[in-house]
């Protein structure tokens, strides 16, 4: 039957193993829908499937993530349908593997499904995150650069990370924007002609002293003027500024 639901964007799944608390598998799943993550696997729910206040905490749109969750007894039956499985952890481990960051961990799962291959990240209940056995089941490990005092993550937190950079690294999303508020930034002629109005307003007032150093100082003032993000509104209250002071100054 034809749907207007478009399909699911190729994505990796997360596999919560043995999760505790239902409201850490809710806040999990709102984490996923943030950033466009979907497909949610579970190993064993401590409190059993479904949970209520795991779709309490998930609230709205989320919970839809936990309607179409798969839930396994095993891990390797969660991830075998999976061509590479990252495991988070934090603690150290007797394995070889590759430790990479959520930011690389993301890019090289980006091109594994791009290829057409099914990737995993498997994340650990709350009390003591994976155990070995888990983690010699996964092809990398990621490990967030946390204060190594305290690199305890929650569950939620943990997903989070992932799935925000998954997200940024499908998004075209400058890194800094400036929000203009209903105007625009000014032209180079609306600039010039703010500081030809400085310039006389200066003059008048005796500002470029000694003579010998006028020049220089009116080259810093254009420079001035370059570096400021000027927008209209800026430059046409910067002029009524300057006649204002001059209508009191002759009043």
């Amino acid at each position: 039957m034809p749907t207007d639901t478009p399909p699911p964007a190729p994505q990796p799944v997360f596999v919560l193993v043995r999760p505790q608390m239902g409201e850490n598998i809710g806040a999990a799943a709102r984490a996923m829908l943030n950033f466009g993550l979907s497909r949610m696997r579970m190993v064993e729910p401590r409190d059993g499937w479904p949970n209520p206040r795991a779709v309490a905490t998930a609230s709205g749109a989320a919970a839809r993530v936990l309607d179409h969750a798969g839930v396994f007894a095993t891990l390797p039956q969660a991830v075998a349908d999976c061509a590479f499985v990252f495991a988070t952890t934090a603690r150290g481990r007797d394995l070889t593997k590759p430790v990479m960051t959520p930011e690389r961990a993301m890019e090289h799962a980006r091109a594994l499904v791009a290829a057409g291959r099914r990737v995993a990240v498997i994340f650990g209940p709350e009390r003591a995150g994976l155990e070995n056995e888990d983690v010699a089941r996964a092809n990398a490990i990621i490990s967030v650069p946390v204060n190594p005092e305290f690199p305890s993550l929650n569950l939620a937190q943990a997903v989070l990370l992932c799935a925000y950079e998954w997200g940024r690294q499908a998004a075209d999303v400058a890194p800094e924007v400036l929000a203009l508020a209903g105007t625009d930034l000014a032209r180079a002629i609306e600039i010039e002609k703010l500081g030809d109005h400085f310039e006389e307003r200066l003059e008048a007032a005796g500002f470029f002293f000694p003579p010998a150093k006028a020049e220089g100082m009116k080259l810093n003032l254009r420079n001035l003027w370059s570096r400021m993000p000027l927008t209209r509104a800026d430059v046409q209250t910067l002029h009524g500024m300057l006649r204002q002071i001059l209508r009191r100054r002759d009043g």
